[in-house]
C-alpha cells in the first residue's frame, strides 16, 4: 500500500495514506519511510486515500470562484492589513517572492485558525471574516480548514516516526496552531506579462503545505539537478510539501523545495487559475531550533535558534505582507 509510483506526477512520489491510518505496524513504518525518503530528496509527495470529500473540495472551488468574481471594490472591503494580511482579502500586487521586487500575479483570501488556543494572543490569532455577499464562503473554507488541519496532523505523525521521535511529537503544537487556508485566484492574462511567472520561485514558510489540486497547470518544482518539473495534481491527490520551518527543525534533513507558478501557453491566457494551499503552522511559541539528534556531534546547527512566531513575522515582512 505504501509503495510510491515515481512516474506519476512527473517524478513526485505518490502514496496512499490509508496504509498509515489503517495499516499494520509494518505498513505504517513503510509509509513513513517512503514519505521520509521523498522529503529528504525532492521535498514533495502526492497523497491519496485521504478521505476529504470530493464534494467539499468542489464546493470550495465553486465558492472561491464566486467570491473572486465580485467587484474589486466589494472585495477590498474585506482587506485586513492590520493582521499582516493574514486574514481576509489580499489584492493583486501586494505579495512577492522573497528577494524579489516583482509582485505575484494573484489575489487571495486567507482563513485562519477557527479554534485558537485558550487565552490566545489576538495579534497571532485574529478573527475570521464572513462575506455577506457569499454567506456559504466562510463556512466552506472553515470546513476545509478543519479537514486539512486533521490530515496535516496525520502526515506529521508519519514524519515524526521517520525522524525517530514520538509519533505524536507535533500534535499539541499543530492542534490549534497558526495555520492558514489560502484561496488563490490568478486572473486571466490580458496583456503581455513582464515575466514568465505568475508566482515567483520561493519556499514555503510553514511546517508542511497541503495543496488541494489546482484548476489549471502551472506549478513547477526545482529538482536537485536544477531542472524545473511541472506538477499537476490529479483530482484525488493532495500534494504535500515541506516548508522552511520543518527544514530548520530537522537541520535541513528534510528539504523545503523551491517552487513557482508559471504562465500558461498563450492559447490559455484567457483562463483563470485557482489554487487552494493549506499552510500548516504550529503555535507561535514552538521552538524551531534544530532537533539535537539531527545535529552531528561537534557541529553547529545550520540555522540559528528562533520561535515559530518570530520566524513567521520575519518572513511576512520579507514577502511584503507585513510592514
Amino acid at each position: 500500500m505504501a509503495q510510491s509510483d515515481p512516474s506519476l506526477l512527473a517524478g513526485i512520489p505518490t502514496l496512499d495514506i490509508r496504509a498509515f491510518i489503517n495499516g499494520s505496524e509494518a505498513e505504517k513504518a513503510a509509509f513513513a519511510a517512503a514519505l521520509g525518503e521523498a522529503y529528504e530528496t525532492i521535498g514533495f509527495a502526492a497523497i491519496h486515500g485521504h478521505g476529504i470529500s470530493d464534494e467539499l473540495i468542489a464546493r470550495l472551488y465553486s465558492e472561491s470562484e464566486a467570491f473572486f468574481a465580485l467587484p474589486a471594490e466589494t472585495k477590498r472591503q474585506y482587506a485586513r492589513p492590520e493582521t499582516n494580511n493574514q486574514r481576509g482579502f489580499v489584492s493583486m500586487g501586494i505579495e512577492h517572492a522573497k528577494d524579489s521586487e516583482a509582485a505575484d500575479l494573484k489575489e487571495f483570501w486567507q482563513v485562519g485558525q477557527p479554534h485558537p488556543p485558550a487565552n490566545h494572543d489576538p495579534l497571532h490569532f485574529p478573527s475570521n471574516d464572513d462575506v455577506k455577499e457569499r454567506p456559504a464562503f466562510q463556512q466552506t473554507t472553515v470546513a476545509t480548514f478543519e479537514a486539512l488541519e486533521a490530515l496535516g496532523q496525520t502526515v506529521l505523525r508519519a514524519i515524526a516516526i521517520h525522524l525517530g521521535v514520538d509519533e505524536f511529537y507535533f500534535d499539541d503544537w499543530v492542534r490549534g496552531g497558526n495555520s492558514i487556508l489560502r484561496a488563490i485566484h490568478y486572473p486571466p492574462i490580458t496583456t503581455e506579462p513582464d515575466s514568465a511567472v505568475r508566482a515567483g520561485q520561493h519556499e514555503d514558510i510553514n511546517l508542511i503545505t497541503l495543496l488541494v489540486g489546482a484548476s489549471a497547470s502551472g506549478l513547477e518544482v526545482l529538482r536537485n539537478d536544477n531542472t524545473w518539473i511541472p506538477i499537476t495534481a490529479l483530482p484525488e491527490h493532495i500534494v504535500v510539501n515541506v516548508g522552511d520551518m520543518l527544514q530548520r527543525l530537522t537541520n535541513h534533513r528534510l528539504k523545503s523545495t523551491t517552487h513557482r507558478v508559471v504562465n500558461p501557453p498563450r492559447a490559455e491566457w484567457s483562463k483563470p487559475r485557482f489554487s487552494m494551499p493549506f499552510f500548516c503552522h504550529p503555535q507561535p511559541d514552538m521552538r524551531l531550533d534544530a532537533m539535537a539528534h539531527l545535529v552531528e556531534a561537534g557541529a553547529e546547527p545550520v540555522d540559528p535558534p528562533i520561535s515559530a512566531g518570530e520566524y513567521l513575522e520575519q518572513r511576512l515582512r520579507e514577502i511584503g505582507l507585513a510592514k
